[in-house]
């Protein structure tokens, strides 16, 4: 089951609506590019490598929905529409990512206005299949970095829904998984949308791997007391400095540090971005209202008329990192980025 596709039979960007997990498991269709925005907007599909792909099927909407009969007609309507995928999530880089390669590949093919709507939903979908084989790679090489019998802290959702299939961080722990290992999740809450005990949760269940929700707050004090033996997370950005991801990540590394407990990032070489330092990196700040109010019935949580600062991502420095993994093996320090894209 993949988390996003195109489906050929409605012309459509298909994907599962995260919002709903875990009561219920729906898919929805996106058929314009004001959907697929509302849709990375509101996350319904969030998640570094599910978001690139996103940007990349949306791209090659807009140029399906084009009314240009000319070349540079839906080359234009697929700039607009990539520029306008693009401001939705400033944090992540594989989103930007997903949309310049489809307009690239169409730019550099599209001679004539068929092979541009058929180069560009080729490269979109040629996208997402690569997506579901390197993120099997990334399991493959973290699975050796997990022992029979280990219990590890996750934060946020780096699984199956933050990707086409499989996922990076919860990829290594499946595939210890499936070479017999016996695993332990601990999944944050991860606050404020809850992503690790909502979505993490559900898709560890679903696969049988035994999980226990914690509160964010909880972490240091189990490691303190012995019970977690690896700290695994994924990432939306990695720089020359830092990695960027899920708020609370950084704390996690702290902690882990401070108790001798390995702390791993896992994460397609995508999300690398070796051209920005970290004041060049804008961090999301999301709406108040996701932590003023409280589930569907939004009772109040924070009192009306109090300031909330609602940050999505945090920086973890690569000093607090014990090794990144990623489809072309697993890097430790001293870590140089321009090393992990080789």
């Amino acid at each position: 089951m993949r988390t996003i596709e195109w489906d050929d039979s409605d012309s459509a960007v298909k994907m599962i609506d995260q919002t709903l997990l875990p009561g219920e498991l729906k898919f929805i269709k996106c058929r314009n590019i004001a959907e697929v925005c509302e849709a990375i907007q509101s996350l319904r599909i969030r998640g570094a490598p599910a978001l690139g792909v996103c940007g990349a099927f949306g791209v090659a909407l807009s140029a399906q929905l084009s009314r240009s009969n000319t070349v540079e007609g839906i080359i234009k309507d697929m700039n607009a529409a990539g520029d306008a995928i693009k401001k939705t999530r400033p944090t992540a880089i594989n989103l930007a990512r997903g949309v310049d390669r489809v307009l690239q590949a169409a730019e550099e093919g599209g001679l004539d206005t068929w092979l541009v709507k058929n180069i560009s939903l080729e490269e979109a979908k040629n996208m997402a299949d690569e997506d579901a084989a390197i993120n099997r790679k990334i399991g493959k090489n973290g699975a050796k970095l997990i022992r029979d019998g280990d219990v590890v802290l996750t934060h946020c959702n780096a699984g199956s829904l933050a990707c086409v299939d499989w996922g990076t961080a919860l990829g290594v722990i499946r595939s210890a998984v499936a070479d017999g290992k016996k695993i332990t999740v601990l999944a944050c809450e991860t606050r404020p949308l809850n992503q690790g005990s909502r979505i993490t949760a559900w898709e560890l269940q679903q696969d049988k791997i035994p999980v226990q929700v914690i509160t964010d707050s909880s972490a240091g004090f189990l490691m303190k007391e012995g019970v977690i033996n690896k700290v695994i997370v994924g990432a939306d950005r990695i720089t020359q400095e830092s990695v960027y991801n899920k708020i609370g990540t950084y704390t996690h590394s702290v902690l882990a540090k401070e108790h001798n407990i390995p702390f791993y990032v896992a994460a397609p070489t995508s999300t690398v971005d070796a051209e920005s330092w970290d004041g060049q990196v804008q961090i999301e700040k999301r709406p108040d209202d996701e932590l003023r109010y409280i589930g569907a019935g939004k009772e109040l949580n924070v009192p009306i008329g109090v300031p909330i600062l609602n940050l999505a991502f945090d920086r973890t420095p690569m000093e607090n990192i014990s090794a990144i993994i990623t489809e072309n093996g697993v890097f430790y320090p001293p870590i140089l980025i321009g090393e992990l894209i080789l």
